[in-house]
């Protein structure tokens, strides 16, 4: 998985990302473009049934999911004409599977707003229409290619130019193509154009140290975005980068500590990933054993078979079953061997969709 971090010039993207990855990689300056070329961050996902896992196999090795964040150069109005690093930006958005779009909802005198930047709304209007812009670009290039094959009697073209036709309006309206109700076996050909607005989006609000933790009503800011988000079904995550920066250079128990007295339980990266698989639409199942105890990232409603597929083609290849147990019983039971003898592991054959917390032991043959 792999996480775009974009937003206009200093709105604390940079300081965010090294919060994040705990790295120092991303220049975090108050001036536009100290970002350049993209910083990327490999992040370990937390997953406390792990620890739990590692306390009664006592492995060799514990490996956690991974994800990437990707710390993408400030945005500006004209981008997608190539103003501020507009085509290097684009391109590099392009890459990645979903967007951290981060919103400045604080304000400080001394970190200067990017030119067309006033409030909230105006900054993602900004940032969401060049990426339209760009993409109504490419659905036109699509459009004609699709007219010219339609004309030569590729009847399959007729679709594709209907789809593009129905985007282009979509865009033109300055909504989103994730937005857009298609069919079915309309999906695979969206999936094809590759567009910036399909992608799925989380709008972190950063907001001022002094507003964390107050109801969002007592922040105008935050309340702009969650109208956003909120009518384009993204999800939305509040968040300080100047907290996270300080949470970053904690040990654990400090940390705890510090969470605690801020009445927010869970650091902004812990609830950044919480929002990512639910955006993505991702669970973990989990194998373990002396050598390692692991999790693996599958999406949901993946049938065993191809979750198997994860850990080795051969385990896909030759699948024979699946022994699996609920984490919850794993745990409630302290042991496989006690869980088997209460009868409580499962034999799942090839239409077995996998659950978030699967504890499994793939059989297979080759």
């Amino acid at each position: 998985m792999k996480l775009g971090v974009v937003g206009l010039p200093n709105v604390g993207k940079s300081t965010l990302f090294n919060a994040i990855t705990q790295t120092s990689n991303a220049q975090a300056a108050n001036f536009p473009f100290c970002t350049i070329e993209p910083n990327t961050g490999m992040v370990m996902v937390p997953d406390h049934r792990l620890d739990v896992l590692a306390d009664m196999y006592h492995p060799k090795k514990v490996t956690p999911t991974t994800i990437e964040f990707v710390d993408i150069a400030g945005l500006v109005k004209g981008a997608s004409h190539g103003e501020g690093l507009g085509n290097k930006f684009l391109s590099h958005i392009r890459e990645v599977d979903a967007i951290v779009h981060v919103v400045r909802c604080f304000e400080d005198e001394n970190i200067i707003r990017a030119d067309c930047s006033s409030d909230p709304r105006s900054d993602i209007e900004t940032v969401n229409l060049e990426l339209i812009y760009a993409d109504l670009d490419t659905v036109q290039r699509r459009r004609d290619k699709a007219q010219r094959a339609r004309n030569g009697g590729d009847k399959a073209a007729q679709r594709e130019c209907e789809l593009c036709d129905a985007l282009i309006a979509h865009l033109n309206e300055s909504r989103p193509a994730r937005t857009l109700a298609i069919e079915p076996e309309d999906k695979p050909i969206l999936d094809g154009f590759f567009l910036l607005t399909a992608k799925p989006v989380i709008y972190a609000a950063n907001i001022a140290e002094e507003d964390l933790g107050k109801p969002e009503a007592e922040v105008p800011a935050l309340r702009e975005v969650r109208s956003i988000a909120e009518a384009e079904g993204a999800e939305m995550l509040v968040i300080s980068a100047a907290i996270e920066e300080e949470i970053s250079q904690m040990d654990a128990e400090e940390k705890a500590e510090f969470l605690q007295d801020l009445g927010i339980g869970q650091s902004g990266m812990e609830r950044m990933i919480t929002a990512c698989y639910h955006l993505l639409g991702l669970i973990s199942f989990l194998t373990c054993g002396e050598d390692e105890c692991r999790a693996w990232t599958i999406k949901k409603g993946t049938k065993a078979p191809q979750a198997a597929g994860k850990i080795h083609t051969d385990f896909e290849r030759g699948f024979i079953r699946a022994e699996v147990v609920p984490f919850d019983t794993l745990q409630e039971m302290g042991s496989m061997a006690a869980c088997k003898e209460k009868g409580l592991v499962r034999s799942e054959g090839k239409d077995y969709v996998m659950k978030d917390g699967d504890i499994v032991l793939f059989k297979f043959n080759v």
